[in-house]
């Protein structure tokens, strides 16, 4: 296997947290290390232009990557729970999207949802967990915009070896999404990574 290049260190201590959190690229992906006082991956942002393909087509458009992976993968996908947090209104979850039927995972996510901005009835589908949020958003029929804020280049670790089911060390390519509503309140925050094509 060919050694990784470098990836720069662009991350906090895990003890610490900016005051400007959400605004991270890596955020809310950065809390869960955080909360677990682990350090993130060296990871850095890149250009779009610079991203190669497949993950160039997956990554770079305004489509939720529910949608966008199923149809790629021709597939329906479910969720894996990693680990998940609650605070108040706003619900976090690290999770793996597989396709149903098999444990292989398509993408390692991680997602701050606030749940006040959902009608009540939809709210416990999220917390089921079981499908993705894409998902519920376009069958319950909610207008949405889907807007990512940066791309990042990111060096597998253990905990993201272990999600994707990979093994040794590999350059993997990811984005920072906000999904919208159609009154411009952050439905979600996401950080959403895929595995080695």
């Amino acid at each position: 296997m060919r050694a990784m290049p470098e990836l720069s260190r662009t991350r906090q201590p895990a003890s610490e947290e900016p005051a400007d959190a959400s605004n991270s690229l890596v955020f809310p992906l950065s809390d869960f290390y955080r909360r677990n006082n682990q350090a993130l991956p060296p990871l850095e942002e890149i250009e779009s232009a610079r991203i190669p393909q497949p993950y160039k087509s997956l990554l770079v458009h305004q489509h939720d990557m529910t949608s966008t992976l199923e149809k790629f993968h021709h597939g329906t996908l479910r969720l894996r729970i990693v680990s998940r947090a609650r605070r108040e209104n706003e619900y976090f979850r690290e999770v793996a999207l597989q396709l149903d039927g098999s444990h292989k995972p398509v993408e390692f996510g991680a997602i701050k949802i606030n749940l006040d901005l959902f009608p009540a009835d939809v709210q416990p589908r999220i917390l089921e967990e079981h499908w993705p949020l894409g998902r519920i958003l376009k069958e319950s029929g909610i207008q949405f915009t889907s807007q990512p804020r940066g791309f990042l280049r990111i060096a597998s670790d253990r905990l993201i070896n272990e999600v994707l089911l990979l093994h040794g060390a590999h350059r993997l390519f990811g984005r920072r999404n906000t999904l919208f509503n159609s009154s411009g309140q952050s439905l979600a925050e996401i950080v959403e990574i895929l595995p080695p094509a």
